[in-house]
Order: C-alpha cells, then sequence, then structure tokens
C-alpha cells in the first residue's frame, strides 16, 4: 500500500474527530475532546507540528560515502530504527468504531515487531484494554512497551501484575495522562504523583521503566531520582494543557542534563524521518509516533504499519545520509540549524 491509499482508506472509518489529514498538524481536529484534538484552543498540539518544521538539517555530502545504519539498542534489545509508536487508549472513542482497543493493539504491536521496531500501548478505564495490550506483547515476544495511566494506588498494583507477566522488555507510565479529565473524576482521583510515589511504581515493575511527560528539567531529575531508566519529553500530545512548550524547544536542556545518566526519548508532531533526525541532533536517544500509527492501522492495518515504518525509515536514512552522518552516533547538534 502506498501513504495515499492508507490515508484514503482511513478516512471512510476513522470517526468524527481525526480528518486523516496529509499532513497531520493539530489543526483540523483542534479543540474537539474526546479525540485526537486538545483542551482549550489547541495551541500546544500545533505548536508541537510547528517548531519542527522550524528546526532545519544542515546539509554535507563532502564525506565518504557509506552504507547508513539506523539500527539502535534499548535496554538492550536492537531495533531496526530509533522510532517506536506511541500509545492510544479509547481508540473506538477517539478515532472510530472499527476497532477496539484489543483489536487495534493486536494489529499494531504484532505489525510493529514485525517491521523491527516496538509499540507503546495504551490503558483505559476498562480493564481489559490492559489485559489485551500485555497480551498482545506476551504474543510478540515482549516486544512492546505497556503504558499504565497515573491510577490511584490499588488499580496501579493490579495493572503492574499484568505488567511483569507479559515479558515486555521496558514499561512505562504516562505521567502527562494526570491532565485528562476522566482520571480526575474518578474515586478516588487518580493523576499528579510524588517522587515517593513513582519510585515505589516503578521497583515494582521489575524491568526498566520509562516516564512519559516531561517537560522540564526538574522534572526529568526527578523522575531519575524515582529509578526512571528513561523518560519521554511530552505533554501529551498538546492534548492536556493549552499554552505549553513544544517538546522540540524543551529537549535540547533536558537532553542536556539528564542524557548521560537515562535514555531520553521525545514525542509531539513529529511526522517524518527528518524530524526524527532534528530530535536525535539536539539530543534525543529515540522518538515516540502516534497518530500516524492511528492512520495506518485504521486505513491498512499490518500493511499499512508497514507502509509507515518503511517510509519513515527511509526518510531518516536519506537525511542521515545527505548530512553526513552514517550511523545515530555520529548526528551531532551541529546538523541542525536553529536560526
Amino acid at each position: 500500500m502506498t501513504q495515499k491509499e492508507v490515508l484514503e482508506q482511513a478516512r471512510t472509518c476513522l470517526g468524527n474527530y481525526c480528518k486523516g489529514c496529509q499532513v497531520c498538524n493539530g489543526r483540523a481536529c483542534r479543540n474537539q475532546i474526546p479525540g485526537p484534538g486538545a483542551k482549550g484552543v489547541g495551541d500546544t498540539a500545533i505548536r508541537n507540528y510547528d517548531k519542527w518544521k522550524e528546526i532545519r538539517v544542515q546539509m554535507d555530502t563532502l564525506c565518504e560515502n557509506q552504507p547508513v545504519d539506523t539500527t539502535c539498542r534499548v535496554f538492550g534489545r536492537e531495533f531496526a530504527y530509533p522510532f517506536f509508536a506511541g500509545p492510544v487508549g479509547a481508540v473506538n472513542l477517539h478515532y472510530g468504531e472499527k476497532y477496539k482497543d484489543a483489536a487495534y493493539n493486536d494489529i499494531l504491536v504484532s505489525a510493529c515487531a514485525e517491521a523491527g521496531i516496538a509499540a507503546f500501548t495504551g490503558d483505559g478505564t476498562n480493564p481489559e484494554v490492559m489485559e489485551a495490550a500485555t497480551e498482545a506483547i506476551r504474543r510478540s515476544g515482549g516486544v512492546g512497551v505497556p503504558t499504565v495511566k497515573p491510577w490511584s494506588g490499588a488499580v496501579v498494583r493490579e495493572k503492574m501484575e499484568l505488567v511483569r507477566g507479559c515479558g515486555a522488555f521496558a514499561a512505562a507510565m504516562d505521567i502527562d495522562a494526570a491532565g485528562l479529565p476522566f482520571l480526575k473524576n474518578m474515586t478516588p482521583p487518580a493523576g499528579s504523583k510524588t517522587t515517593a510515589e513513582l519510585a515505589e511504581i516503578i521497583r515494582s515493575a521489575g524491568v526498566p521503566f520509562i516516564v512519559k511527560g516531561i517537560m522540564t528539567v526538574k522534572g526529568a531529575l526527578k523522575a531519575r531520582d524515582a529509578g526512571a531508566a528513561a523518560i519521554v519529553v511530552s505533554n501529551h500530545g498538546g492534548r492536556v494543557l493549552d499554552q505549553c512548550p513544544a517538546t522540540a524547544e524543551v529537549l535540547p536542556e533536558i537532553a542536556e542534563a539528564v542524557g548521560d545518566s537515562m535514555t531520553v526519548l521525545v514525542d509531539g508532531g513529529i511526522r517524518c524521518g527528518t524530524d526524527i533526525f532534528k530530535a536525535l541532533a539536539l539530543g534525543a536517544d529515540g522518538v515516540l509516533i502516534c497518530r500516524p500509527f492511528v492512520t495506518a492501522v485504521y486505513g491498512g492495518e499490518k500493511e499499512g504499519v508497514a507502509e509507515l515504518v518503511g517510509r519513515l525509515g527511509a526518510e531518516l536514512k536519506d537525511t542521515m545520509a545527505m548530512c553526513g552522518a552514517h550511523s545515530l552516533g555520529e548526528i551531532t547538534r551541529e546538523m541542525v540549524w536553529r536560526g
């Protein structure tokens, strides 16, 4: 399948919110909840996309002509590319009734594993969501990252039992989901965690733990102090708070502060292989991409995921070759221009 075919098919079943845009920049779906839009006017999601586009890459072809290697290692496991599918939950509510979370994750996790990357899976109020996600990861040999919402203590403990049982190579919590209204309306309310509370959750995971939703150096240091092996610089795709900075704007200082002591990932508006290159140049070890994987599954199932992974990988390889980087380790800050 081509990208055009995937998007055309996705538009027939995506529901009322996501428009299956050729350019997924947060504009057509702004200010829509539920759905892929955002609280408020949706300016953070739009800013995420725009700030990556303001960064330019520095072409340099006066270098040795040799093959480009995009492989990376995360927690001892090798992947074909330094990008991963981001977590999404309640897909039938947000993106249309064609899939529920179990079927969506079943396709996504296996398709990503077959393509040489890993999928982060979402979570939901229905316990079956995490049960199905962890089962999909178990069937794929642990190639996946179950991502738990910041529930209250007892619920987190139940979810972590599933995480430990699926053989996942890592686990995650999207702390940035604290801004989602449905968490605040729970009894007791779920949401923000203290460093001590996070440390207890991390100890219970039994695998390297990733804290998603870090937007400041202070937050990164607290996650490191709690025992996190990695962070995701993320504002939940711009969906939980208006007037945040873009992830591209805060990534360099966060990577500078903790990049030597933990793995740094980033998400938010990253839409092509050149964006991935920019993120790596600014200090990230890898990136998460979410919404394009949704349209890939809705528009082409496993074939759609394979098309997306192949296209992103090819764009990354081309950018690396044209900027004189033949491995991920050769990508440096000087290879991008920030104006």
